[in-house]
């Protein structure tokens, strides 16, 4: 289901979401407001990508948010004016959502802005992000915990991490040659772009 938001005194236009007619968006997943959508992107069966509080949510091509998947995020307007805390740079534009490309949300992710996860990043499932960024090529396993952290670039997290300081999050781990997951994303991502085209040709 796609659709418009609501007028509110956080959002003060409605818009409809932007979806390239490449991407999939299974009839059971919610895609509402201020969502951005790029290429061959697979959005799963009870996803929910809710632009109506915090917005924009922007996720990039070949990126796939699976099964049971939540993305929102806090009020990024108050009355006509910016919430600024709420909002997240990237490439000079502003986000209260930003999922970049070729990138994996496994399922039930919850992404909640204010949060940023950069191109080529894993994220397993049930993770929570939340007022945080996670760094390019990274790999975040299943049932973590990042609250007001930045990742580094090519880091991974570990199983059922709690990463709630900068330190903490300076210390996580490089992803090696002999890291076990370092190539699962490829995988992933080529399963569900190939999924969104199957049932793309369905239609």
């Amino acid at each position: 289901m796609t659709g418009e938001n609501v007028l509110t005194d956080f959002n003060a236009e409605v818009s409809q979401p932007r979806i390239d007619p490449s991407t999939y968006v299974h009839p059971m997943a919610s895609v509402m407001g201020n969502v951005i959508l790029g290429k061959n992107i697979m959005v799963s069966p009870m996803a929910s990508i809710r632009g109506d509080e915090g917005q924009p949510l922007s996720i990039g091509d070949d990126s796939n948010v699976q099964d049971g998947v939540v993305i929102h995020a806090l009020e990024t307007e108050m009355n006509g004016a910016p919430v600024e805390a709420h909002l997240c740079a990237v490439d000079g534009k502003r986000y209260a959502v930003y999922v970049g490309k070729r990138v994996s949300l496994a399922h039930q992710v919850q992404i909640h802005g204010p949060a940023v996860v950069q191109d080529d990043t894993f994220v397993g499932m049930q993770t929570l992000i939340f007022k945080s960024r996670v760094g390019t090529g990274c790999v975040v396993e299943p049932r973590c915990l990042l609250m007001g952290v930045t990742v580094p670039d090519r880091r991974y997290v570990p199983a059922g991490s709690i990463v709630k300081t900068q330190d903490d999050a300076d210390r996580l781990p490089e992803i090696t040659e002999d890291y076990p997951m370092k190539d699962m994303n490829r995988g992933v991502i080529h399963v569900n772009t190939a999924l969104a085209r199957g049932y793309l040709a369905r239609k």
